[in-house]
């Protein structure tokens, strides 16, 4: 039976949690923290940095919760318990005031750190909306993972002194990982997606190829931010290239119904620890 709010303090909490689930918590918060360590390796100044924080956050709550409403009847047709609106915790129209609101002050946010740097981080808040509203269900799905994730670290590099442009291997490294995410995020849900008329690029090339592809891709955004900064390796390069073994491996079984539901973390979870210890190697990124 659904659990739905009694408008008390234990239903305004419940609803209050359901919100932050429904922002796809989990990958949220990995994006909003990879933006913050990119631009404390870019120097980007603390107060911006809180800046570009807000704004990335703001950006994908937005993402977050325009998929539960968009999503809402698919996710209803296939029984998606582990979804708020599901669950009759919150309603698509909440969902929807909030995935606007955040999305308008997102824009806000973004373009108050410059237009250059402010335009370069919404091309993540428009990919995601278009992915949400139709391009999931096209052989192009994988086109707004790789714009938006690409062009995410431009953004937080331009936003430093004097707008610098981010090097070439760290966007391709971002369009790299975004391509990762976008196969592993797609993996534990191909059997409710086809079933309710979703086919995107995954869905057409076959669950183990894209598994294979999103495996290369995360092996090869690894190499990019090893690679990049500094060459031959240093010490902390060649940690991340050990980290990324076992988050590549899982990548490549997400084929397999036993791992497909571990790929996705294991891609964000990389993400982080690469960016970690990008920052922690001192690599220029102006």
């Amino acid at each position: 039976m659904p659990v739905r709010s009694t408008g008390g303090p234990v239903g305004t909490f419940a609803a209050v949690v359901a919100m932050a689930r429904a922002t796809h918590l989990g990958p949220t918060v990995a994006v909003t923290v990879v933006a913050i360590l990119l631009a404390v390796a870019a120097d980007v100044g603390p107060a911006r940095t809180l800046l570009v924080g807000a704004a990335v956050l703001a950006g994908q709550a937005s993402i977050g919760w325009s998929n539960d409403w968009l999503d809402a009847d698919r996710d209803r047709a296939v029984a998606r318990a582990d979804k708020p609106v599901v669950q009759g915790v919150v309603t698509p129209g909440r969902l929807r005031s909030a995935a606007l609101a955040a999305a308008a002050l997102s824009v806000v946010l973004s373009l108050l750190l410059g237009v250059v740097p402010g335009l370069l981080l919404l091309v993540l808040v428009i990919s995601g909306w278009g992915y949400n509203a139709g391009l999931k269900r096209t052989a192009a799905s994988g086109l707004p993972y790789l714009t938006g994730f690409g062009l995410l670290p431009a953004g937080v590099v331009a936003a430093a002194p004097d707008s610098p442009a981010a090097p070439w291997w760290l966007v391709a490294a971002g369009a790299a990982l975004g391509g990762a995410a976008h196969a592993a995020n797609v993996a534990p849900d191909v059997a409710d997606d086809l079933a309710t008329g979703v086919r995107g690029l995954p869905h057409r090339i076959g669950a183990v190829p894209s598994a294979v592809a999103g495996a290369l891709l995360l092996g090869a955004a690894t190499l990019l931010l090893v690679l990049g900064p500094a060459d031959p390796p240093d010490a902390l390069g060649w940690v991340a290239v050990v980290l990324a073994a076992p988050a590549v491996a899982v990548a490549a079984l997400a084929g397999s119904a036993r791992w497909r539901r571990l790929a996705f973390p294991a891609v964000m979870l990389l993400t982080v620890l690469d960016v970690v210890l990008l920052v922690l190697g001192g690599a220029s990124l102006g």
